[in-house]
């Protein structure tokens, strides 16, 4: 009876920690920009692990950059949470770039794979630097504000999580960048690891400060948990991406395009409008400009006045050329964001498409604006019909599948051909038919 009693109350502390011991972590994974979408799944992430008592948090990183304002968001986030947060370039190939750069060096143990490169964290715009005038002077002072802030920000973070200070600040003055290994050895990160498991085992033991205690980070044997986004966050994400939006503008523009220059067929126009609502909506989450709207507004314009105006062609290459400038300047803020439209993967081909589809269509409407009336009562005149009764000097005759009533210069017999020489109204003035040569 002693042993059973025993054995019961050993079963029950097993089953009381069992649920306990059973440590698991949360893996957040980021292959994009970092955008608002982005930054609310990585602080919900947070929000998330700390609430079920995980371990840790595991973030995959793979990224160009994103938004200052979002990324200052998922920076905030990371040094005032209350588990360790593990940030991982991964997969081999991947980047930390720009924003990813701020993330990495703000995690609680920074980790790279083989194969991947981080910095190049100058904030940046792909239009002319400066110029002459006031102008040129303005964007010149907004460029070095946005230059002091972000190497201050990084400096602070390096600073908070005991990294290279000096080579983090280069990364964004000089915007320099270094593969997984030289940044392992200037002391940027912490560890290279080739796959998750191998970073898990080195992880397990390490010591670091969350909220400033001392905290043993233990993830050994733990479960790796995914955090998926949710349906929403995810399209979200697509549309504030500077490609998508751009894309989805000129789309937007050709298919009102093609509804204005061939009214009647309604599903571009529909697609169209479609494509621009969701469009105006990506600028509502991505800081664009307002000149490269405009421009790409203008060349719209210019290529639908092409349809009227005898330009040669010209107004037309104006409006891609307006196409191209707008859409390369139309996210061009360095202060606010460090990425933009792909120029030459992207933006090129796709104004290339809409120009050799809107191309083909002006060619249509000019041809069809120059050839001769091919519809109305106007065209009669000259056709041949039938009497369909005898005209002495009025009747009936049967021409282009239609009876009409006609008077005739000199009697025809029901059945005679007849050349129509006039239209009056509701009534055809007719003649014999010359007989056909032989």
């Amino acid at each position: 009876m002693r042993r059973a009693r025993w054995a019961s109350v050993l079963l029950w502390i097993l089953f009381a920690a069992g649920p306990a011991a059973a440590a698991h972590i949360h893996l957040a994974t980021i292959s994009g920009t970092i955008n608002p979408a982005s930054a609310d799944y990585l602080r919900q992430a947070i929000a998330t692990s700390e609430r079920d008592g995980a371990s840790a948090l595991l973030v995959e990183l793979d990224t160009p950059g994103g938004l200052l304002a979002s990324t200052k968001d998922v920076i905030q986030a990371m040094l005032n949470a209350g588990i360790p947060v593990i940030v991982y370039v991964a997969p081999p190939g991947a980047w930390a770039g720009s924003a990813g750069t701020f993330i990495t060096l703000a995690a609680n143990v920074a980790a790279m794979a083989p194969g991947t490169s981080i910095g190049a964290a100058h904030p940046v715009g792909i239009g002319p630097g400066g110029g002459e005038g006031e102008k040129g002077k303005e964007r010149d002072f907004a460029a070095e504000k946005a230059e002091n802030f972000t190497a201050a920000f990084i400096e602070s973070i390096a600073k908070e999580r005991k990294r290279n200070v000096d080579w983090a600040v280069k990364a964004v003055r000089q915007s320099v960048a270094i593969p997984q290994d030289e940044a392992l050895k200037i002391g940027v990160i912490d560890l290279v690891a080739a796959n998750r498991e191998e970073l898990l085992q080195r992880v397990d033991g390490r010591e670091t400060l969350v909220k400033g205690k001392p905290w043993k980070i233990a993830v050994a044997g733990a479960e790796v948990q995914p955090l998926e986004m949710s349906l929403l966050t995810r399209i979200l994400d697509v549309l504030a991406t500077p490609d998508i939006a751009v894309l989805l503008i000129l789309a937007g523009a050709l298919g009102l395009y093609v509804e204005f220059t061939t009214p009647g067929v309604v599903v571009p126009g529909v697609v169209g409008a479609l494509c621009l609502l969701l469009g105006f909506f990506s600028l509502q989450i991505l800081p664009f400009s307002w000149l490269g709207l405009l421009l790409i507004v203008g060349g719209v314009t210019l290529i639908v006045a092409e349809v009227f105006l005898a330009s040669y062609g010209l107004l037309f290459l104006l409006g891609v050329a307006c196409f191209l400038i707008g859409g390369a300047r139309l996210f061009d803020r360095p202060d606010l964001s460090d990425v933009n439209v792909s120029f030459w993967s992207v933006l090129v081909p796709a104004v290339a498409a809409i120009a050799g589809f809107g191309a083909i269509i002006v060619f249509g409407v000019v041809r069809s604006l120059r050839s001769a009336s091919r519809a109305g009562v106007g065209e009669l005149v000259g056709m041949i019909g039938k009497a369909a009764s005898p005209l002495e000097p009025e009747g009936t005759v049967f021409v282009r599948g239609e009876y009409w009533s006609a008077r005739a210069d000199a009697a025809v017999p029901a059945g005679g051909k007849v050349e129509v020489t006039a239209v009056e109204g509701l009534r055809l003035r007719v003649r014999l038919a010359p007989p056909e040569p032989q």
